[in-house]
């Protein structure tokens, strides 16, 4: 005698509306989900703390091993200005027509150095610290942040160096060094807003850290580092009338030559391009707010395969 089983009949599989109403009724959020932007930014001020105190310790350990320790992150600079002045102020003579040449110089590596090392730091947050990424959750934007407030850190301790080398060379103390202040609050909002941006980018595509010194490289040499765009500029009168404006409104020349402007007395306003802080804190808000917005787009990307 066979025996006929009754079997239940199919029932239909959860849609994602039935999904989405039960995790609402058990009160289940997307892990790693993306915050809005103003819970964002609460969650980044909460762990301001944190920010402050990871990018204390990576400077603090950057230099651990070396035997001088943190005496290096003045010395890299003036090694570089140092090559830089044989090989470009004397061998190629652009120290001709250009007071206080050394000052000059000087200002102009330290200062492109803070943001060079910004955007490289930058590129490797979150590629170069997975694992701190996927165990822990917080705002991925306190580690390009953390990593531009090391710079900022590094760059302070240089500037003491920077001072003494002025007054070495006879530039005198003067009130407008104060301008030193808003120029650098501008340009670290600049250099964290481009971090932020080459962060999202080096996460998705790793081989951007290899590619990166050489575009660094290439954009040091046309922001007038080693040489003034100004004097260049009137030396070529065949050149079109679109590359001074162009290379003058380069944001890495723009803070260079704030700082040497708020610093250097023989560095005069007419060296500087017109509306030379309108486009400080232009490039500044576009950097800053644009590459907070980009990195924060893709928040829920990080970490993930």
């Amino acid at each position: 005698m066979s025996q006929v089983l009754d079997t239940p009949p199919p029932t239909a599989p959860p849609t994602d509306d039935d999904l989405a109403a039960l995790a609402a009724r058990h009160g289940l959020a997307v892990s790693g989900a993306r915050p809005s932007l103003p819970e964002y930014v609460r969650q980044l001020w909460a762990r301001r703390h944190f920010i402050t105190a990871f990018s204390t310790a990576k400077l603090t350990a950057q230099y651990s091993q070396a035997k001088l320790g943190q005496v290096w992150q003045v010395m890299t600079p003036l090694l570089n200005a140092a090559v830089y002045y044989f090989i470009f102020g004397v061998l190629l003579g652009t120290k001709r027509n250009v007071p206080d040449y050394v000052p000059f110089l000087v200002t102009g590596v330290f200062i492109w150095t803070f943001t060079q090392s910004s955007i490289m730091a930058g590129t490797r947050a979150i590629s170069g610290n997975l694992g701190l990424v996927r165990a822990l959750h917080f705002p991925r934007a306190a580690l390009p942040i953390s990593f531009a407030l090391q710079q900022l850190q590094q760059l302070l301790f240089s500037m003491a160096a920077l001072v003494v080398i002025l007054l070495c060379f006879g530039v005198p103390l003067a009130a407008s060094w104060l301008l030193a202040i808003p120029a650098l609050v501008l340009q670290s909002t600049f250099n964290a807003g481009v971090s932020m941006i080459m962060a999202r980018m080096g996460a998705k595509t790793p081989d951007i850290a290899q590619l990166m010194p050489f575009v660094l490289r290439t954009w040091m040499y046309v922001s007038g580092v080693m040489w003034s765009i100004d004097k260049l500029a009137k030396g070529h009168h065949d050149w079109p009338s679109w590359v001074v404006p162009v290379l003058q409104a380069n944001p890495a020349a723009v803070y260079i030559d704030l700082m040497r402007y708020s610093l250097i007395d023989s560095f005069h306003a007419g060296q500087l391009p017109h509306h030379v802080w309108a486009l400080a804190v232009g490039w500044a808000l576009v950097a800053g707010v644009g590459g907070f917005i980009y990195f924060w787009k893709a928040e829920e990307t990080y970490g993930r395969g």
